[in-house]
């Protein structure tokens, strides 16, 4: 359990890393980032090429997302508060006095990041779901999960091994969901 130990110690020194590069512009943009109702207006944007490109069937893509992002919410925060129950940076008596926090702490468990699992598994999904039909939204998808995702380490509320597994569940997570979907789109394209 050796490796565990510098594992843990590892991702505290990258996280402080991370978290050192501040100034009060970046501050706001990076509460701003992580603020959940900042990407409404993206979302609807979402739709809005969703439906262009979906028409009628754009249902079965919501429907698939509202299930993914519940599982991905919901299982995150059973493994973060009570699985894993790793403190959050800014609760890590070790390093709290060294981290520059953004924002108030949250929870007291940070492990694993529900931000990153939830707005990969959306990014993941969206990315599978859509095939090539959409390629264009594949880069803009993976760059709103990596900010929503950094901005976690940025505001100190997060570790970076928070953050990569967070990414990790929400990808398996999409994966899983997207075949579902896959499979449900193409008995419904049989009966159209």
């Amino acid at each position: 359990m050796e490796y565990i130990h510098y594992l843990s110690q590892f991702d505290r020194q990258v996280t402080l890393f991370l978290n050192s590069f501040h100034n009060s512009f970046f501050d706001f943009l990076m509460d701003w980032i992580s603020y959940r109702f900042t990407w409404v207006p993206f979302y609807l944007f979402l739709l809005y090429i969703l439906f262009k490109h979906f028409g009628k069937s754009t249902w079965l893509i919501l429907i698939g997302i509202a299930l993914l992002i519940t599982a991905s919410d919901q299982s995150a925060n059973l493994i973060k508060n009570h699985l894993v129950q790793r403190y959050r940076p800014c609760h890590d008596a070790s390093i709290s006095g060294l981290i520059h926090l953004v924002g108030n702490c949250g929870g007291d468990y940070g492990f694993i990041s529900a931000h990153a699992s939830n707005s990969f598994a959306l990014a993941i999904f969206l990315i599978l779901s859509t095939k090539k039909r959409i390629s264009w939204l594949n880069p803009v998808m993976l760059v709103y999960a990596a900010l929503v995702s950094y901005s976690r380490v940025y505001n100190g509320v997060h570790f970076v091994g928070d953050i990569l597994c967070g990414a990790l569940w929400g990808y398996v997570l999409a994966y899983g969901f997207s075949k579902i979907y896959l499979h449900f789109e193409g008995k419904i394209d049989k009966i159209d």
